[in-house]
């Protein structure tokens, strides 16, 4: 597959849910399908600085907790940070980023000690390869990789941003849960006419954002979303990520369908 430039069906550049002529209100309203929803979402990495109102958010992750769980547990919980509680969240965040480099101790680690399988390896470097390519920023420039990453905690420069967390004893079938979830409030954004990231980078300082947020220490930070308006212009908003097929292996499977993947 090759890297395209994305602009939602029925848009040009600049409309959608990265520029928002008429508002989120009016961007709910439109009967966005699941189908449409699902295809458009994209993990959008700079923002406008126009402003989200609080409420759409809200919203979104309320309805979300339609998702369903086992034995109907709900075993997230969320908070949201904009205007001044944004504020002194990043300022706290580049503290801690000075300080703790590498980010706390994490159980479980981002990746098996072994590292990705195969697969899932060679998907990781051609992702990094369209992303760094799309910055013009060489794979063997390791200090810009580094310095361009430090934008996960600035929210890429979103308005808003929100934060999911789960209880510290939960197994993976929780997590399981949290994750339906959490796709969930993307898709409910993706409706309302908002572009989102959803940022596991957070948790590399988990505990120091929880307890920023006030959180209680039964629970624990999984990861952030950011929230806003996608800048159109952004060479980061530009490429879109392959996806492979995930019947390849099944024999009784028929092939894709033109736009299945895309």
């Amino acid at each position: 597959m090759t890297a395209t430039r994305f602009e939602r069906p029925g848009t040009g550049a600049g409309t959608g849910a990265g520029a928002h002529p008429g508002g989120a209100a009016e961007a709910e309203g439109r009967g966005l399908s699941v189908a449409a929803a699902v295809a458009q979402r994209r993990s959008v990495r700079a923002f406008l600085p126009d402003p989200v109102d609080p409420a759409v958010a809200e919203r979104a992750l309320r309805r979300a907790a339609r998702a369903p769980s086992g034995s109907n547990m709900q075993p997230w919980s969320a908070r949201i940070v904009t205007g001044a509680r944004l504020d002194a969240l990043l300022a706290m965040t580049a503290a801690q980023r000075a300080a703790l480099p590498g980010g706390e101790p994490m159980d479980p680690p981002f990746l098996p000690a072994a590292g990705p399988p195969p697969e899932g390896r060679a998907r990781k470097i051609r992702n990094g390869e369209l992303l760094y390519g799309a910055l013009g920023i060489d794979r063997s420039d390791a200090a810009a990789r580094a310095a361009w990453n430090e934008e996960n905690f600035r929210f890429f420069g979103a308005p808003l941003g929100v934060f999911l967390l789960i209880d510290r004893q939960a197994n993976p079938w929780q997590w399981l849960d949290l994750g339906i979830y959490l796709q969930s409030v993307l898709l409910l954004l993706e409706e309302a006419g908002l572009a989102t990231c959803p940022q596991a980078d957070w948790a590399m300082h988990g505990e120091a954002v929880a307890r920023h947020l006030g959180a209680p220490a039964s629970r624990r930070l999984v990861c952030g979303i950011a929230v806003g308006h996608a800048d159109p212009d952004a060479p980061e908003n530009v490429y879109r990520s392959e996806r492979d097929d995930p019947l390849s292996g099944d024999p009784d499977a028929g092939p894709p369908r033109p736009g299945d993947l895309a």
